[in-house]
């Protein structure tokens, strides 16, 4: 049987790695997935420096399984969090948003395992001549940020995979087995999942949003404010006012300031789902109870074991 370049690189049980997700992924959901076999994150993005601190302490003290940070590149006091990062020998840091040669080799220096975020053949060429030790290939179908290019998974993936010679992760649109199997038939030794585990019992999302992502249908979100960093929202109060802005040809900076501050932290975290930024993916229309993250991931190897197994004794005549 061929070996998983993802269960070598990071020392883990499954190839299933949970997105840092500002907001939602603290140490809690992030152990707990490392614990169930898969790879937990811890998402910075959405945390002070001594926030970070706190919770890369309570993560190891509840698992000794790998984990990684997910680090966004445009985070103001990103020396600080590489600090924090370094002094408690986190052993896997994702990337994202912005340059990976900044920080790639201070990290590696360090015996740091780095990977790097992308939505594009282009760039996931950059993070290899980088230096960064795998990537993560996310389609238009994710939640929060996303590539200008609208480029599918179904598509991004392949083209992905026969540009790089390091380990791709795909992302975005998965959610189950069967996405699962799909995409790894495509060409990546391994999936990141993120909407889903929004829903887990662990994530720190507000109750609020975890019921509006569960009772969110097929079409109720959409990518929008790319003049600003692309983000799919799910269509609330606040994103009809998107709309009547983008009607009145607004510009970038009324944009942003209708944007203004904290609207991800009103939103997922507070619970506001009128004027909060609910961000999440088009696969919030196929999740529709909240489970532990263990009981998460163990229904999504069986269901792509079962694919597989699928797979091998159907016969198909053309």
């Amino acid at each position: 049987m061929a070996k998983n370049r993802i269960l070598e690189l990071f020392g883990i049980k499954y190839p299933i790695i949970q997105g840092g997700m500002i907001w939602c992924s603290g140490w809690e959901l992030a152990s707990a997935v490392s614990n169930a076999g898969g790879l937990g994150i811890i998402g910075s993005g959405s945390m002070y420096p001594d926030v970070l601190d706190e919770h890369i302490r309570k993560c190891k003290a509840a698992t000794d399984q790998p984990f990684a940070v997910n680090l966004p590149m445009l985070y103001p006091d990103i020396d600080k969090h590489i600090e924090t990062i370094i002094k408690h020998e986190v052993p896997i840091v994702f990337t994202s948003a912005g340059n990976p040669k900044i920080w790639t080799p201070i990290l590696k220096d360090k015996g740091i395992k780095v990977v790097h975020v992308v939505s594009s053949v282009k760039f996931a060429l950059k993070a290899e001549a980088a230096g960064v030790d795998a990537v993560v290939a996310e389609g238009f179908e994710a939640g929060g940020h996303n590539g200008r290019e609208e480029t599918t998974t179904l598509c991004l993936i392949p083209m992905v995979a026969d540009a790089i010679k390091i380990p791709l992760i795909a992302a975005g649109g998965i959610g189950n087995g069967r996405q699962m199997a799909a995409v790894m038939n495509l060409g990546a030794d391994g999936v990141q999942i993120g909407s889903r585990f929004v829903t887990s019992l662990e994530s720190s999302a507000h109750e609020n949003f975890k019921k509006a992502v569960i009772e969110a249908k097929e079409g109720d979100t959409e990518l929008t404010l790319k003049e600003i960093t692309p983000v799919r929202l799910i269509k609330n109060e606040f994103f009809q006012k998107i709309i009547e802005a983008y009607e009145k040809c607004a510009s970038v900076e009324e944009l942003k300031a209708l944007l203004g501050r904290g609207r991800a932290k009103k939103g997922m975290f507070e619970g506001d789902l009128k004027e909060g930024e609910l961000e999440i993916g088009q696969v919030s229309g196929m999740i529709n109870q909240i489970l532990p993250a263990k009981d998460i991931i163990e229904e999504i190897v069986q269901e792509f074991r079962e694919t597989i197994a699928t797979q091998t004794t159907r016969k198909y005549k053309f």
